[in-house]
């Protein structure tokens, strides 16, 4: 893009990001719903494209990779197989809607993660956001006509395993001076080899409901779709992050959400109720306050560094 002016880029880094996050959750629960394709197979062709398309990226000199030890890289490896699966697998068992809003339960989760484990402390304006954000979540699930008792339970792993591998990864790529993608080259294959073992004893491999059974030409080409979309989300995340402040991608975010929210309703015709619906908007408010004081803390940081002597 790099014929386009500065603005053209962002713009159109910001629609493929919107495009990519919006149509692979859309995609991927036509194919659980409509096609019963199943999870763990569709995890692993994520891994795999999202591997071949780091390997493409660094050989184009995107990025640089750095040595790193097997062992250094098995907890996150490990943790994101783990969320991976168990956010497809809310996805596949719930109705959009409250699967985008258990979601958004990773950043309590992470805060008392990160105050409990490693001694962080949080100002209590940062603290009294997540009651919102926690009650709203409450609020949905419990009135969601399609609730369902292994759903919450796949969203509540999901929660957990997201939240640990966030963590991880911020301390992994100081402890190992690497960024997110020379990271993401490492953890994707691995993940993949733990797969390759895994899908055996949960799924079918060859025939009906197998990852190699007798797919139609347009369920495959749907399959390598969803794969390659899931690598342009992370690599867009990446470049948007990189070409744009902290306000700009939050907010952008916030936008996704209450798209795919509407999207979950019309296109799949999730139902939801008035208490649903407040309970959206309860969440909402609570990460429009939570992401507010977050980048005000930001703000007051570098101010105090530009400040200092």
């Amino acid at each position: 893009m790099g014929w386009l002016p500065a603005q053209g880029r962002l713009a159109a880094g910001l629609l493929v990001n919107l495009a990519a996050s919006i149509c692979i959750v859309f995609l991927n629960k036509w194919l659980y719903v409509r096609l019963g394709f199943p999870n763990l197979s569709l995890t692993l062709v994520h891994f795999a494209i999202t591997w071949l398309g780091l390997y493409l990226c660094q050989a184009l000199g995107a990025f640089s990779p750095k040595s790193l030890q097997p062992s250094q890289v098995l907890p996150l490896a490990l943790s994101f197989c783990g969320f991976v699966v168990f956010t497809n697998l809310s996805l596949q068992s719930n109705t959009i809607g409250t699967y985008q809003l258990a979601k958004a339960m990773t950043t309590p989760v992470i805060v008392v993660i990160q105050s409990v484990a490693y001694g962080k402390t949080f100002p209590l304006r940062i603290k009294l956001t997540l009651v919102p954000i926690t009650l709203g979540v409450f609020l949905n699930s419990y009135y969601d006509v399609k609730f369902s008792v292994l759903g919450m339970a796949f969203a509540t792993l999901g929660v957990l395993v997201t939240s640990l591998y966030q963590v991880w990864v911020g301390a992994k790529q100081h402890e190992l001076q690497v960024n997110s993608m020379q990271l993401l080259y490492y953890q994707a294959p691995m993940s993949l080899a733990m797969l390759l073992f895994i899908i055996p004893f949960f799924e079918p491999v060859f025939g009906e409901g197998g990852i190699f059974g007798p797919w139609t030409l347009s369920a495959v080409i749907m399959v390598l779709l969803s794969g390659i979309i899931a690598f342009m989300v992370n690599l867009s995340i990446y470049w948007i992050i990189g070409n744009t402040s902290p306000v700009t991608y939050n907010m952008f975010g916030h936008f996704k959400f209450c798209i795919t929210l509407l999207g979950g309703c019309l296109l799949f015709k999730d139902p939801l109720s008035v208490n649903q619906g407040l309970g959206i908007l309860c969440t909402l408010l609570g990460i429009l306050a939570y992401t507010h004081f977050k980048l005000s803390e930001q703000e007051s940081n570098k101010s105090k560094l530009v400040q200092r002597p």
